[in-house]
């Protein structure tokens, strides 16, 4: 019996994946039979109910949801759990902004129409801020860890010996500079942590799908829809972006846990996919943050109309992002089997064969 399904633990993970998957099965089909409830006989509605619910599986892959959701579950993984709840958590919290949001404009559309740009540019500037400082501070201490975990190649690669507990403390981060960046990796221990986190990404209304979303919510409310009928716009959203962010970190925990079966192999691949990671997410949140700092400052020139342009398609960087994922799992997998280091085994006394 599943006592708690979202615990981490390792213990039941086929049961857990199944039980959340039938959950969000079920939170689609239901918001969706609510959809058609609300809007039967209003093809017009259905067809903006559709677009709303379009959106959220598209801002599953701003290029901040993957960057984000990867980095905590290498992190979460190399300390024993089975974070599979990563992606679902984060989505909740992101989404109750633009739940939040959405009950505003229904309840007060004039004023909060007046005030859009306002509240806009004061969400974009907290949630970019949080988004960029969340991707750096993660990447750098993922970097910590991959320094470790190349260091420990090398000498296994060399015939030293490397137990299982020196393995574990590595890839945690053990040493002088995990000390000095002990912080950053104690900024998410839980899958559930990703909640706050969430909700504080969702405070910029600075992406396509959010803008567009509460652009429909205005519109109807403007033209006297029900405040019940209106939430189905952003319940239809949450469960598309919930759907896609929760399949994103099963797969991407399900990836790194094949890796755990032998030191060797959990060195290798860790050595691949963590170099990945960390790139994935101090570029990301290097590219909001000079993004920011080019709007407020008002910065001008072929460099920062390069950094708009990649900060306006976040969206279109995720797709490139989970193609840089999924090649990197294949590379390392094909270059892993090809080498033979499944083979390789490190005895007690450190001889390697």
């Amino acid at each position: 019996m599943l006592l708690n399904p979202f615990d981490d633990q390792p213990a039941e993970f086929k049961a857990k994946a199944a039980f959340t998957l039938v959950l969000l099965g079920a939170a689609n089909l239901g918001v969706w039979l609510w959809a058609f409830d609300a809007f039967a006989g209003r093809p017009a509605l259905l067809g903006t109910a559709f677009l709303a619910y379009m959106f959220g599986l598209r801002h599953a892959f701003d290029a901040d949801h993957i960057a984000a959701i990867d980095n905590v579950v290498r992190k979460l993984v190399q300390s024993g759990k089975k974070p599979l709840s990563v992606g679902f958590f984060f989505s909740l919290g992101h989404s109750t902004i633009v739940v939040a949001a959405t009950v505003l404009i229904a309840l007060t559309v004039s004023t909060f129409q007046d005030r859009q740009n306002a509240l806009q540019a004061i969400g974009g500037v907290v949630g970019t801020l949080v988004s960029s400082l969340f991707l750096i501070a993660i990447g750098l201490a993922n970097l910590v860890v991959l320094r470790s975990i190349f260091a420990a190649f090398q000498r296994a690669r060399r015939g030293e010996e490397i137990g299982e507990e020196d393995l574990d403390g590595l890839l945690r981060g053990r040493g002088l500079l995990a000390r000095i960046f002990r912080p950053l990796f104690r900024v998410v221990t839980r899958s559930w942590h990703l909640y706050p986190i969430g909700f504080l990404f969702g405070l910029g209304f600075d992406t396509a799908t959010e803008i567009g979303l509460l652009g429909i919510s205005a519109s109807q409310a403007a033209q006297g829809l029900s405040l019940w009928s209106i939430l189905v716009f952003p319940a239809l959203f949450t469960a598309g972006m919930s759907l896609m962010d929760t399949l994103d970190s099963m797969l991407m925990t399900g990836a790194y846990g094949w890796a755990s079966v032998k030191p060797l192999r959990k060195l290798w691949y860790n050595l691949t996919i963590t170099a990945a990671s960390v790139a994935v997410a101090i570029f990301i949140g290097g590219i909001e943050a000079l993004g920011l700092a080019a709007d407020e400052l008002n910065l001008t020139g072929r460099f920062w109309d390069l950094i708009g342009h990649l900060n306006d398609n976040l969206a279109d960087l995720g797709y490139v992002l989970v193609g840089i994922f999924a090649l990197s799992w294949l590379v390392s997998t094909v270059i892993y089997r090809a080498r033979g280091y499944d083979d390789a085994v490190v005895d007690p006394q450190g001889a390697s064969s």
